[in-house]
């Protein structure tokens, strides 16, 4: 009881015109991330990590919080209206949304878009808050064996996400968690792999890692990808006339496309989201087929389908909430962006874990409390006030806007650390990632192969310890044998139609 008033303390944070003001800054900075092509929210936390550093946790979390869910929302709007999704989970939303944009009712599209993503947030939202309790305290009953086999369960479960590429999966991995043997041993003071050097006996931090992999990259896949031919699709673009009065959907529509579309799409996203890697795009994805495949209304999908819409946007929504489950647990990411609020919560000092919840719920509510408040008032009222002016944003010179980006990451890389040997790093990693996406090799198993690397070894460590090195504890002890199974049946599940061709990550 006393962790839902906590939760509801949340709200009271966000009173706070400090906390207020990180919160409408971070949604609008997520709204611009999200819409840009090319751009994600992942892109905008990793700039601002190093922001985290000089300010409260909590504005910190709060921001981080509504960046996360404006940019899930914010891909809709260039998916629909140019075809060319802001993030990997508008996939689907560009097929029927842009079909709808070209039969003249493109500000229908967005105002579904919409109300799917401020239905699904706030249902993942709130299932966040509602379940987070009694995920800590079934946390609690996890002992050491358990966690290594769940720890094992998600890095499975990374590797077989991309089905198409296992093997990369498995190479990409692998490299994360060799990298992150740098520096000291997680169990004794003693450096390994430092290479006679003093620089890496303190390890590589995550900090050159996540601007490296996901900002430095980001900005060599767009130099070498920009096509001058999107500037003719940009130009029409800005010829477009939207009022705001369109972007409200009729309830007529609405009651066509069913509230139980909305709320099981919901319940979708916030189930994937809580597997590890498993992202918006796959929530979106089976959200869309479902919604399919039990429609009224089947040969509208790939024509302008208003039900497919508010699946996949309320699917990859609501995972936003799903994927702080395993992060603030476990320490185990969900997808890229909570990754990288992990290394919030770990630049702050916030260890995650069950009693996180326990001991420090009033720094965390007010991050569950703003991805409740972004979802449910933030992006209705950003659609109508700034959506006739949404496709400027792609009129935007790339050259600027990557020059600086690449300034704000270098600059950023350095600040946080006030070490340029740090800096170099972010280079390295940076054309380090740029080549593995190149040959089609994930970066988001790399760095959650970082991330949860050191928790691998330890639990298996300390596992075999306790029990003079004999394996078959992780047999023996009821959590960890239940954490194996579950990995047999989800690679089985995963792998039962598996494609013949890869897919690039």
């Amino acid at each position: 009881m006393e962790t839902f008033v906590s939760f509801l303390g949340g709200f009271e944070a966000l009173l706070s015109w400090e906390v207020l003001g990180f919160m409408i800054a971070g949604f609008l900075i997520g709204t611009f991330f999200g819409a840009m092509p090319g751009l994600t929210s992942v892109l905008a936390i990793a700039l601002l990590l190093p922001i985290t550093y000089t300010i409260d946790v909590v504005p910190a979390l709060v921001m981080c919080a509504s960046i996360f869910m404006a940019g899930m929302y914010s891909g809709s709007i260039t998916a629909t209206t140019i075809n060319i999704p802001g993030a990997p989970s508008s996939m689907m939303t560009a097929v029927e949304g842009n079909a709808l944009m070209l039969k003249g009712h493109g500000a229908n599209a967005l105002g579904h878009a919409a109300l799917g993503s401020m239905i699904g947030g706030s249902v993942g939202a709130l299932l966040l808050m509602a379940f987070m309790p009694i995920a800590g305290e079934l946390a609690l009953l996890i002992r050491t064996p358990g966690k290594f086999s769940l720890v094992l369960f998600a890095l499975v479960v990374i590797i077989l996400v991309d089905k198409g590429a296992i093997a990369k999966g498995i190479v990409a991995t692998t490299l994360g968690i060799m990298l992150a043997t740098v520096g000291i041993d997680v169990l004794q003071p003693i450096p390994r792999f430092e290479f006679g050097t003093e620089l890496l006996v303190e390890g590589i931090g995550l900090m050159p890692v996540v601007i490296g992999a996901f900002a430095v990259s980001e900005l060599l896949v767009q130099a070498q990808n920009w096509n001058l031919s999107l500037e003719g699709t940009l130009k029409r673009a800005k010829g477009l006339k939207i009022r705001r009065r369109d972007f409200i959907p009729p309830w007529s529509e609405i009651r066509e496309v069913g509230f139980f579309t909305y709320i099981k799409s919901a319940f979708i996203g916030y189930a994937i989201g809580i597997l590890p890697g498993a992202g918006g795009s796959m929530a979106a994805f089976v959200a869309y087929a479902d919604a399919k495949r039990s429609s009224k209304k089947p040969e509208e999908y790939g024509n302008g389908s208003r039900e497919g819409i508010a699946a996949a946007e309320s699917a990859n929504n609501s995972m936003c909430g799903g994927a702080f489950v395993p992060m603030l647990m476990f320490g185990i990411p969900g997808d890229p962006t909570t990754a990288i609020v992990l290394g919030v919560l770990v630049i702050n000092g916030l260890q995650p874990g069950p009693r996180l919840i326990e001991q420090q719920a009033d720094l965390i509510a007010p991050m569950f409390a703003s991805l409740l408040v972004s979802a449910l008032i933030l992006i209705p009222l950003t659609l109508y006030l700034l959506g006739p002016y949404f496709i400027k944003i792609v009129s935007i010179s790339r050259g600027l806007l990557y020059s600086a980006i690449a300034v704000v990451a270098l600059v950023g890389s350095y600040v946080a650390t006030y070490s340029i040997f740090q800096m170099f790093l972010a280079l390295i990693f940076g054309v380090l990632a740029f080549f593995l996406r190149k040959h089609n090799y994930s970066v988001v198993a790399m760095l959650l192969g970082f991330i949860l690397g050191p928790d691998l070894e330890q639990y298996l460590r300390r596992s075999l310890s306790f029990n003079d090195g004999n394996p078959i504890v992780f047999l023996t002890s009821l959590d960890s044998l239940a954490f194996l199974a579950l990995t047999v049946v989800f690679a089985y599940l995963i792998l039962r139609n598996k494609p013949k061709k890869a897919v690039t990550p």
